[in-house]
């Protein structure tokens, strides 16, 4: 395994619910990537069909018909759609973590699919609580996504969706798979006046950072954009602090918390690219190494729950 390696992370508008656009633009960037000489691509939260602002902006019964939509155009894993994907990742060489929402059967999930460089998905997780109104629309992730991290050929490579970063046992959890490189995936956020600083784009900028200090690892912030069109599209009411285009915070953060990065303008589609060495992780694990000589596993310790659960049981 090669400790230098080149890290992009992904900040661009979603083809907003359609299913075909959302692959199609996923394979583009992709191929985009991997031109650049990335070995490793980090995805926004659901960018398959993109993040759906309505449903904290309109009544569940007028937002229906969208959220209608929003299901038959939401990424089964097991798919032809996801085929193109991985086969475009085959094709390219490259290790992605690839955020969507997945629907299964009749349900929906914030999902993340790891796929290497062969093209094979080799971990698949689920948000295990999705955050507020969330989770009128999608399901818990169960024990099998506590796991956060797999190895690979480029390091121990570790992905959450969104507020998952506010949770400190998920967080500490991911810090003892000796996570080399962590996706975090987000939707657009925007500060919104008269609403709690701590889901404002600056203050999700800092859970992702906290990510990176904490847990001594590369952090890839994955962010998606808004624009007018997409507004529309996502049947969005007018609200001043929308500034569109916008929503995005993009950036890449090294094992002691450093921007590696500059941040991208909130309204434009790009990648930020990062040649890092993961045996930078070396000295700031010897200053904070919070599961190893920084810990107290004689007075503190973390209980997990190995068996995801399942609704039919047979004798």
């Amino acid at each position: 395994m090669a400790s230098k390696i080149k890290v992009a992370a992904v900040q661009a508008e979603p083809v907003w619910n359609d299913l075909q656009g959302g692959v199609s633009k996923v394979i583009s960037i992709v191929k985009d990537a991997a031109k650049s000489g990335a070995n490793v691509i980090g995805f926004p939260e659901v960018f398959i069909p993109g993040y759906p602002w309505s449903i904290w902006t309109n009544g569940a019964v007028e937002n229906a018909p969208f959220m209608n939509e929003y299901f038959q155009n939401s990424l089964e894993r097991d798919s032809e759609e996801m085929e193109r994907i991985k086969a475009a990742v085959r094709e390219a060489g490259v290790f992605i973590v690839l955020g969507y929402s997945e629907r299964y059967k009749g349900s929906l999930y914030i999902a993340q699919s790891f796929i290497d460089p062969t093209g094979n998905i080799v971990h698949h997780r689920r948000k295990i609580k999705p955050t507020h109104v969330e989770r009128a629309y999608w399901g818990d992730g169960q024990a099998d996504s506590l796991q956060t991290v797999t190895p690979s050929t480029f390091g121990n490579i570790g992905g959450m969706n969104c507020w998952e970063h506010t949770q400190p046992l998920l967080r500490y959890y991911e810090y003892s798979q000796n996570v080399d490189i962590h996706v975090a995936a987000w939707p657009c956020m925007w500060n919104v006046p008269g609403w709690t600083y701590h889901v404002s784009d600056e203050a999700n900028t800092r859970f992702s950072q906290v990510m990176a200090m904490e847990g001594a690892c590369f952090v890839l912030v994955c962010t998606q954009v808004q624009t007018k069109e997409g507004k529309a599209r996502s049947h969005l009411p007018d609200f001043d602090w929308m500034k569109l285009p916008g929503g995005g915070f993009t950036v890449i953060y090294g094992p002691d918390g450093t921007a590696l990065t500059g941040l991208l303008d909130p309204g434009v589609e790009g990648i930020v690219y990062a040649d890092i060495d993961l045996k930078d992780r070396i000295k700031a694990k010897q200053n904070l190494d919070v599961v190893g000589h920084y810990s107290r596993p004689d007075l503190l310790s973390l209980q997990v729950t190995s068996e995801a659960a399942a609704a039919v049981h047979f004798k």
